[in-house]
């Protein structure tokens, strides 16, 4: 049996963290989420990730980002947060905004992945199995699988809300003209669509096009995942590729083709604009992603808590004088 701890959250975090209005929703996020999507798995340090969390708590981060294939191994990021959640935070539930997804491959055969009414079912269940928890403030379709009906995928969404698995629904990575129709069906249902979540970051800008102008029309929060282009935007790589990195290894999302001289050039001219404002490139980059007033929140993935204070820093400056933004963009 897990045995609590002694841990008392800081009684001074919410005046550390701004929060945000969600949309055309009364929910408030922080300016800065955590995500489990690395370094909470079964072959990451349990230590490590609760003091992360812990951490984050007690500097006003309340939303923790999951997803059902979280890993690895997959699942295994929501059983070692719902276990940092009994050994530490059971009394705080109500304080903290906690969001999973499904769409993604999670389990062997044809029900496992996909944007299918079973494999969403299935998947909620599980997950709140692997919590501990009784629901899920906000509950996401990972994906469009590109075979699913939308009108399928959405009917889920609503019932799982209607259901009360979860208190709000949310997309993340559809195509604009299918974005529009889950939108409008779930405006329909009377289960509006809380939060958007897509990649955004100084290196990837493709959401300034459709998406961030279609979600604040139909009064959908935005959250961007890989702000920091999954550690290009920081100082990690700006004399290559160093041993142990995201890049060096052989799986994963951040592959060494991706690390191009064009790139590690661009973020070093980068560097040099976030140290004349007294920032590390890092924390530039998170609040070049903030400056958008559409943008509700970033989701942060770390290693440890020094980088993750390094994060929260951003929060200290977020504004660019025109001559920053002008050189910034002209860089990217």
């Amino acid at each position: 049996m897990n045995q609590t701890t002694d841990y008392q959250p800081d009684a001074h975090r919410y005046a550390r963290m701004p929060y945000a209005y969600c949309g055309k929703s009364g929910l408030r996020l922080p300016r800065v989420s955590l995500g489990l999507w690395h370094n909470f798995g079964s072959v990451d340090d349990f230590g490590v990730a609760t003091d992360m969390v812990k951490y984050a708590f007690d500097h006003g981060v309340t939303h923790f980002d999951l997803a059902n294939n979280y890993g690895p191994a997959p699942g295994s990021a929501e059983t070692n947060f719902g276990r940092i959640l009994r050994e530490n935070f059971q009394d705080y539930r109500d304080e903290m905004i906690i969001s999973s997804k499904a769409g993604h491959e999670m389990w062997a055969g044809p029900y496992g992945d996909g944007s299918s009414r079973k494999n969403l079912m299935a998947s909620v269940d599980q997950s709140l199995r692997r919590t501990g928890l009784d629901y899920f403030d906000i509950f996401y379709s990972h994906r469009y699988d590109g075979v699913t009906p939308v009108e399928e995928t959405t009917r889920a969404l609503i019932d799982i809300v209607k259901q009360g698995k979860a208190l709000y629904a949310g997309i993340s990575k559809y195509p604009p003209h299918l974005a529009r129709v889950v939108y409008q069906m779930l405006a329909d249902a009377g289960v509006p669509c809380l939060i958007s979540q897509y990649r955004y970051s100084l290196f990837d800008r493709e959401v300034e096009a459709e998406i961030l102008p279609l979600a604040a029309r139909f009064g959908s929060g935005f959250i961007a995942f890989s702000p920091l282009a999954q550690g290009l935007l920081t100082d990690k790589y700006l004399h290559g590729i160093p041993e142990r990195s995201r890049a060096a290894r052989s799986t994963g999302f951040l592959q060494t083709s991706q690390v191009t001289p064009e790139r590690i050039e661009a973020a070093r001219r980068l560097n040099a604009i976030a140290e004349r404002r007294g920032q590390t490139l890092a924390e530039m980059a998170l609040a070049w992603v903030l400056k958008d007033e559409r943008v509700t929140s970033v989701i942060v993935g770390t290693s440890s808590v020094a980088q993750l204070a390094d994060n929260l820093k951003a929060l200290e400056h977020t504004t660019f004088a025109p001559e920053e933004l002008d050189a910034i963009g002209k860089i990217v």
